[in-house]
């Protein structure tokens, strides 16, 4: 993922920062509890794709 990209790109839910998941090919928004796909490349940002994140992925 193009570090440039992920700076512009914010959760559509709660318009905050996303982190990147190299391992599991997924954007994070910690705030939302969401976790967007990343196929091929491209950021799937719809909230129905995500995941819902466990308390045990956000470490709490």
């Amino acid at each position: 993922m193009d570090s440039k990209l992920l700076e512009l790109l914010v959760c559509p839910v709660t318009k905050g920062p996303l982190q990147y998941e190299r391992e599991r090919q997924e954007l994070v928004s910690r705030s939302a509890r969401l976790a967007y796909p990343v196929r091929d490349g491209i950021p799937i940002l719809l909230e129905n794709e995500a995941r819902t994140l466990s308390d045990e992925e956000l470490g709490l």
